[in-house]
């Protein structure tokens, strides 16, 4: 018997979970559209699978056909939102020259994008406390979906001599915590001035190589 559509949960690269997630039912992905507008409204700890259904004005027998709860809706969302931002910074830098220049790149402007994101916005300016659980305790499917990106990212730089030694999952591990306190606190540091931010960015981009170089020998 087909499992129902919550059970499935996308995992892998940002282009293998982004299709996959727009790959279902076209209700589904209109509950995902719906839910988008619900939080952007209201803020993330208010809505409500009757404001889910009542947007994308379908009945709750159909949204709980696709969806058990809330929040497998939010985090759905969440996964779709930011993975097309990753998307987007990867294929942003994909003309530069070493597969280090490329990872460094895809961390700032996908920070760059995460920062101008509105769901990523309304989710820092109204409920940051619904992020701390992924920055404490556990770490939820958009980051995993980057930790691909990234072991990914550093493997082919260690294949082509542009990234230095070392397992990659580890190092992978390291930029995503990097890269999560960059796209969180940039705002704070740069007192929300976009050229501060912008700036800023240059430099992380900069350090972001710098980190991944190849260490000269002893």
């Amino acid at each position: 018997m087909k499992a129902p559509e919550y059970e499935t949960r996308p995992e892998g690269d940002p282009e293998t979970v982004v299709r996959a997630l727009l790959d279902r039912p076209e209700v589904a992905v209109r509950l995902l559209e719906a839910a988008r507008g619900c939080v952007l409204d209201r803020g993330i700890s208010r809505v409500t699978m009757s404001d889910v259904a009542r947007r994308a004005d379908v009945s709750r027998t159909t949204l709980y056909r696709h969806y058990p709860d809330v929040e497998t809706v939010l985090r759905d969302l969440m996964t779709l939102d930011f993975g097309r931002a990753v998307l987007e910074a990867s294929r942003a830098v994909v003309e530069r020259p070493t597969a280090r220049a490329r990872l460094a790149g895809t961390l700032v402007e996908g920070c760059r994008a995460m920062r101008a994101d509105e769901l990523f916005r309304k989710i820092l300016d109204v409920d940051p406390e619904f992020l701390l659980p992924y920055i404490t305790a556990r770490t939820g499917v958009s980051q995993r979906v980057m930790l691909t990106l990234l072991e990914n990212g550093v493997r082919r730089g260690q294949d082509d001599g542009s990234i230095r030694t070392g397992d990659p999952l580890s190092i992978a591990r390291l930029l995503l915590v990097q890269a999560q306190a960059l796209a969180i606190s940039l705002g704070v540091v740069a007192d929300d001035d976009a050229g501060t931010e912008s700036a800023l960015l240059r430099l992380a981009d900069e350090a972001f190589e710098a980190q991944l170089r190849p260490l000269p020998d002893a």
